[in-house]
């Protein structure tokens, strides 16, 4: 191993450093993938583990990056590469059911017993602030996980955070979707509680400078910002920065269950996350006492801070990860990404082509490439929204999930109810999974085909009925999709959108 030197300015603690071996868990999450380029930077070799290659994206290229896939929850699968010597344990789902809390242990377990069989000397992991008496399921759950770790062989660091605010992350959107969609705001009493939220650039400061650092082994640090802010103090000075005048006023008598109800609706989060939140929301998230961010040479952001430096990354449209696109938050079964190829029998179809210009190729095919959010579909926007409040009203995702890159879509990603099973620039192709609630399985595909000396745009709805209900379905959708569809081909085919009607 070779010896690199680190400049952290006032990090006295760790100076020099060791090129190392390191695992990331759930390198396809909001905080694993936005390590991956300081380890990387650091000299380090990273091997990330995935659930799925298909689904991770990785701009930069780099021969000490590796991915493996690795499916925690079978550990027939569940195999390390012997070298790795540092290991980071971001696994957390917002799941919900009585069988949570056993599940996040068992699969704590199962990784426990598989990197012991690796050369690791440290385990890093990202846990929640748990100083309340009472805690939430999933504050519980955290903590159980960190006694299951720290019952093996290898030393455990824990880092404990609150509220992470940053472009992507699920408390910085849903502060957004409030105060921006909200002039007055009915709340629940749970707005005076306190918490310190932290700069996701902090978080992973604190990550990766914990790295193989002695002082850290086998103990746990909360982690937050230098501010104690009641939630309702956040939305205030969001607000604020967001030069938007906001009232709210609290209501002492919103139960749980209506204040997740309040959350889910108003918000882009799901109805699970909401209940989740509102469990954590109750008590005080504030962090003990300690000297770690000194001793590393971290330069605690302060929430305005964070919050500007969030939308400057959003206006630069470089947005690493969003909570958006996780998996278990929409409770998305990754077996829908072998669904690549759609199915030709037992389906409903509604195809539409049409002849593009050889000089406007390029520019329809970014038509396609930006479809949905702030974007839109085209034609019949209204409806889609429509559509959107309705699957929303039935515990679904709705429409206002929204996309993670303006300008790009990559396999994995979610386009509002909508989830990209294939992204190939190359082949001209995008393919859509429908995550709405229906009574079936929906594909709504997009290819650019070169024949003969033409170049056709094929867009194509797919539907394969479950039952009797889902073909009632179909048929009660049709009187909309004979003039939506052919909208929509229609106003992506045309090379200036400025040309696009929003009807």
């Amino acid at each position: 191993m070779v010896f690199i030197l680190m400049n952290y300015g006032e990090h006295n603690a760790a100076k020099n450093r060791l090129i190392m071996k390191i695992l990331i868990t759930g390198a396809n999450g909001y905080i694993g993938k936005r390590i991956i380029e300081p380890l990387l930077k650091a000299g380090h070799e990273v091997y990330c583990a995935v659930r799925n290659k298909g689904r991770f994206h990785f701009e930069t290229k780099n021969d000490k990056l590796h991915v493996i896939e690795i499916d925690l929850e079978d550990p027939a699968k569940l195999h390390f590469p012997e070298e790795i010597e540092i290991a980071y344990y971001l696994v957390h789902s917002m799941r919900q059911g009585k069988e949570f809390e056993k599940t996040e242990l068992k699969i704590a377990s199962d990784f426990l017993k598989a990197i012991e069989k690796t050369s690791a000397k440290q385990i890093i992991y990202l846990s929640g602030i748990v100083n309340a008496e009472e805690l939430s399921p999933h504050l519980r759950s955290r903590l159980a996980v960190e006694k299951q770790l720290r019952s093996g062989r290898i030393p455990v660091t824990v880092l404990r955070a609150g509220i992470v605010v940053g472009s992507g992350s699920s408390s910085f959107e849903i502060i957004r979707d409030l105060v921006e969609k909200l002039p007055v705001m009915i709340t629940p009493k749970w707005l005076k509680t306190k918490c310190q939220p932290i700069g996701v650039r902090n978080v992973i400061e604190f990550l990766t400078r914990v790295l193989n650092y002695e002082p850290a082994l086998n103990k746990d640090f909360d982690i937050g910002g230098p501010d104690v802010l009641t939630y309702k103090q956040m939305l205030m000075q969001f607000a604020e920065l967001r030069n938007l005048k906001r009232k709210i006023i609290t209501l002492p008598v919103m139960t749980p269950k209506l204040s997740s109800y309040w959350l889910y609706f108003v918000t882009s989060t799901t109805y699970q996350l909401a209940v989740n939140l509102v469990d954590s929301m109750k008590v005080d998230v504030v962090c003990r006492p300690n000297d770690l961010a000194e001793k590393l040479g971290v330069k605690l952001l302060t929430y305005k801070e964070s919050v500007g430096i969030a939308f400057q990354k959003i206006e630069q449209n470089e947005i690493v990860s969003s909570w958006k696109n996780s998996f278990s938050a929409f409770n998305t079964k990754t077996a829908i990404l072998s669904k690549l190829e759609v199915p030709e029998y037992g389906c409903f179809k509604d195809q539409k082509k049409r002849e593009i210009p050889e000089h406007d190729l390029e520019t329809v095919f970014n038509n396609i490439w930006t479809i949905g959010d702030s974007t839109g579909w085209y034609y019949g926007n209204i409806l889609w929204q429509t559509r959107g409040f309705i699957d929303k009203f039935f515990g679904g995702v709705g429409l206002r999930k929204g996309r993670t890159h303006r300008s790009d879509t990559f396999a994995g990603d979610s386009v509002d109810f909508w989830r990209v099973l294939v992204a190939d620039r190359q082949k001209r192709r995008l393919l859509l999974f429908a995550e709405m609630k229906v009574p079936g399985e929906a594909w709504l595909e997009f290819k650019i085909c070169r024949e003969q000396d033409k170049f056709i745009l094929y867009q194509t709805a797919t539907f394969r009925p479950h039952g009797i209900t889902g073909r009632l379905y179909w048929y009660s959708m049709l009187p909309f999709h004979l003039f939506l569809f052919k909208g929509m081909i229609r106003n992506i085919s045309k090379a200036n959108l400025r040309e696009v009607s929003p009807a």
